[in-house]
């Protein structure tokens, strides 16, 4: 894949396992609610359709996956589900991945220009190739404030490429495992289009009581340059697990 210039139009880096993940633990005074009312959870690398375009559905594998004029031909990090088609929604578990990471204040849309540079020295130093998607997160972000920093992230398709620990203002970490719901979304790569993504969400949780936010808000960006900027595919997501109830209900 061709080195991507700045503005994201960017390449990015974001499988199944059949058994359902373990069943979230219960915070101090309180408890899971009854078994028959509790959502169950993706197993790692697992999607299930959950709300928006239910029949909206993607052709191909990964390294190559495509939705109408929208196509994904950068490999994800191994064990990742496959893409959500713009307009559907999904509920999804995402494995542990390395990924090296920038972080910085301010405007996020200015902040993918000021990450990318050094994350892409970085794997090209390494020779480690690129993956799909990128991935932004956003600390704060509600739909009233802005974010109080973000964060842009190269994954490895496996761990094994390099180390974790600090190079420059790149560090390589281990992310843990995630439950998100995910929007499939289709347009330029930018905070409106988060916007837009944070909405259908939020109204999918108005509407699905037994869902609630653990987590940020993320973006999963999965193109680079070379498609035009309408037919981008990405995804917002919030993490998210079933909701708990008091103790006794």
């Amino acid at each position: 894949m061709k080195p991507m210039l700045p503005f994201l139009t960017l390449v990015l880096v974001a499988g199944s396992c059949s058994s359902p993940a373990p069943a979230p633990r219960a915070a101090a005074g309180l408890s899971v609610m009854a078994t028959h009312d509790t959502p169950a959870l993706p197993g790692a690398g697992e999607s299930r359709r959950v709300g928006g375009d239910v029949s909206a559905t993607i052709s191909g594998s990964d390294g190559r996956y495509v939705y109408g004029p929208s196509v994904i031909d950068t490999p994800l990090p191994e064990g990742y589900p496959p893409p959500t088609p713009p307009g559907a929604i999904d509920l999804k578990t995402y494995p542990s991945v390395r990924r090296a990471v920038v972080s910085g204040k301010g405007s996020p849309d200015a902040g993918m220009n000021q990450a990318f540079w050094p994350l892409f020295n970085h794997i090209k130093g390494h020779d480690i190739a690129m993956t799909s998607p990128v991935e932004m997160d956003y600390p704060g972000l509600t739909r009233e404030s802005a974010p109080s920093e973000w964060s842009m992230a190269f994954l490895y398709r496996t761990p094994e490429l390099n180390d974790t620990g600090r190079e420059g203002r790149v560090i390589v970490e281990d992310a843990p495992p995630v439950t998100v719901l995910a929007v499939g979304l289709k347009g330029n790569y930018s905070m409106s289009l988060v916007t837009r993504g944070m909405e259908q969400i939020e109204q999918f949780l108005a509407e699905n009581p037994e869902w609630e936010a653990a987590g940020s808000w993320r973006s999963l960006y999965y193109n680079g340059p070379a498609l035009l900027w309408w037919n981008k595919w990405a995804e917002v997501q919030l993490p998210v697990r079933p909701r708990l109830s008091p103790a006794g209900t």
